[in-house]
């Protein structure tokens, strides 16, 4: 949940989730109509490079994720508890 991801939701009917890297649109899509039970127009993928951190002369990088941004029907929403 983020500043950006409420304000899609609110005025876009669109919900950022963060889903495996290896999912694609298709998958995303089938799998948050059939949790959710709504009509999924449009899904938007990128993939998040994990930060490169550092202590003392030891480096490491954090995993990537990928992000959905999954756009609803109108007058849909996804009621989340």
């Amino acid at each position: 949940v983020t500043e950006k991801g409420t304000h899609l939701s609110e005025t876009a009917n669109a919900y950022a989730f963060e889903v495996a890297v290896d999912a694609n649109k298709i998958e995303i899509k089938k799998a948050i109509e059939k949790l959710f039970e709504v009509n999924v127009v449009a899904v938007q993928t990128m993939v998040r490079k994990g930060k490169v951190k550092g202590l003392g002369w030891r480096t490491w990088q954090r995993p990537n994720f990928k992000r959905a941004i999954v756009k609803l029907k109108p007058g849909q929403a996804i009621e989340f508890i």
